[in-house]
């Protein structure tokens, strides 16, 4: 079929595998295996795939790190399976720069959600294009090409980290709360997923503050959400 979306789905399990692979196929994807993380890296170099699905426990190299050496060179969403469930491992992979995460055992319900979700939220054609060009003091923002650029220099956001600065750059000195933002940038299944909104913020700081410790762009109202100064 042309213009099938390509997945990379990396995991060391057959059944985890085949599970995805057939689950995807039949939603009309194309779907590449690999069973653990130098494969999975080895493959990625080698084609361009809209999504990588990534299990964190792998032999060779972890999910952790595949992830961490993918975001060297690429903005891909990325989506990391884990089956410890704890929170302390899940803000890991968000930090890492993992866009989302999931829990096994997951359903096909939850799998495909998440898949059309972050593809949706990759998806350009979203973006308001007549808001042009936006500067906030050190920052040029791009809306139509998603680029953003911090001193002149262009800063690489994955598409949810842009999605987020977007949502705070338009509305400049509006106090979203927690779950507004979550709602806005993830969808309303994410409303109280507060440590996605807590990482990412964290990411986006530490990309276009000089002093992420001591912010001027990205505000916190103790207790209710952020906000943009301009």
């Amino acid at each position: 079929m042309p213009h099938q979306k390509h997945i990379l789905v990396v995991d060391d399990e057959p059944s985890i595998h085949d599970f995805i692979r057939r689950n995807l196929e039949m939603r009309s994807f194309k779907v590449t295996l690999a069973s653990n993380g130098l494969e999975a890296l080895a493959l990625f170099d080698q084609h361009t795939f809209v999504l990588v699905i990534l299990d964190i426990m792998m032999p060779k190299m972890d999910g952790l790190e595949v992830c961490r050496r993918i975001r060297q060179t690429s903005t891909v969403p990325i989506i990391i399976l884990t089956a410890l469930g704890e929170e302390a491992d899940k803000i890991a992979a968000l930090d890492k720069g993992a866009d989302d995460y999931l829990t096994k055992p997951f359903s096909v319900g939850e799998l495909v959600a998440r898949v059309q979700a972050i593809l949706r939220r990759a998806h350009w054609n979203d973006v308001p294009k007549s808001t042009g060009i936006q500067r906030f003091d050190n920052l040029e923002i791009d809306f139509e090409q998603r680029r953003v650029w911090r001193d002149s220099e262009l800063v690489k956001l994955t598409p949810t980290e842009f999605d987020l600065l977007q949502e705070l750059v338009l509305h400049p000195g509006k106090i979203f709360t927690h779950e507004a933002l979550l709602k806005r940038v993830w969808g309303d299944a994410y409303s109280r997923e507060a440590e996605y909104l807590r990482v990412y913020i964290g990411r986006l700081r530490r990309k276009i503050e000089a002093d992420p410790s001591r912010p001027v762009h990205i505000m916190t109202e103790p207790g209710v959400g952020y906000y943009m100064v301009k």
